[in-house]
C-alpha cells in the first residue's frame, strides 16, 4: 500500500515546469483583469460614483447636503453628463453628497415613485436637513452644475428652480413589449 502512495505522489499530473508556467500565466492573467478594470472605471465614470454612493437614508441624514441623481447605464444624457458630475464631486466631496439611483435597480423603486422620475438623468437637490430644495430634469453643463451646487452648499435659493434639459424617458417593460412603432423624437435616444 505505501508503494502505490508513493507512486501517486512521483508521478503527478503536472510536471514542475508546467506548474511554474501555469503559476506565471495566472499571475499575468490577474494582473491584466485588474488592469483592465481600472481601465473600464475610468472610461464610465457614473460606475465609479455610484459604487461610491452613500446610501440615500445616510446621506440626507448625515447633516451635509445631498444630490440626488436617477440615472440609467443605457442614458446617452447621463453617460455625457458623468464626466461634470465626477468633477463636482470630486471638488465638493466634504461639502456635499452625491448619490447615484439606477432607475432600474427596483431597490430604488420607492424614491424614484416619490420623487415622480419620469425622465433622467433627475437630479434632486437637499438641503444639510433634508429637504427637497430643487429639482434639475435632463443634461446640465459642468458651468450649470457648478451653479446649482454651491448654492446648495452655501444654503442658497438654487437658481431657476426646476431646470429643464435633454432627458431619456424612463418605460416599464409592459410599455416596451407594447409598442408597436418607436418614435424617435421623445429624447436623445428611445431606449425602446
Amino acid at each position: 500500500m505505501k508503494c502505490r502512495m508513493a507512486d501517486v505522489s512521483e508521478t503527478s499530473l503536472l510536471g514542475k515546469g508546467q506548474r511554474i508556467f501555469l503559476l506565471v500565466f495566472a499571475f499575468i492573467l490577474a494582473t491584466l483583469l485588474f488592469l483592465l478594470r481600472v481601465n473600464i472605471n475610468e472610461r464610465n465614470p457614473i460606475d465609479d460614483l455610484a459604487r461610491r454612493s452613500l446610501q440615500p437614508e445616510i446621506a440626507l441624514s448625515n447633516g451635509r447636503p445631498t444630490v440626488f441623481e436617477f440615472y440609467a447605464d443605457w442614458c446617452e444624457a447621463c453617460l455625457a453628463m458623468a464626466p461634470d458630475i465626477k468633477q463636482i464631486e470630486a471638488s465638493y466631496r466634504n461639502k456635499v453628497d452625491i448619490v447615484l439611483l439606477n432607475v432600474d435597480n427596483t431597490r430604488w423603486q420607492d424614491l424614484i415613485d416619490l420623487y415622480k422620475v419620469n425622465g433622467i438623468p433627475q437630479m434632486n437637490f437637499f438641503n444639510a436637513n433634508g429637504d427637497l430644495k430643487g429639482t434639475s430634469v435632463g443634461i446640465q453643463d459642468l458651468n450649470r452644475l457648478e451653479k446649482l451646487v454651491s448654492a446648495l452648499v452655501a444654503g442658497e435659493v438654487l437658481p431657476n428652480g426646476r431646470i429643464d434639459g435633454r432627458t431619456s424617458k424612463i418605460i416599464n417593460s409592459s410599455e416596451m413589449n407594447s409598442q408597436k412603432t418607436i418614435d424617435f423624437d421623445k429624447g436623445p435616444r428611445s431606449h425602446y
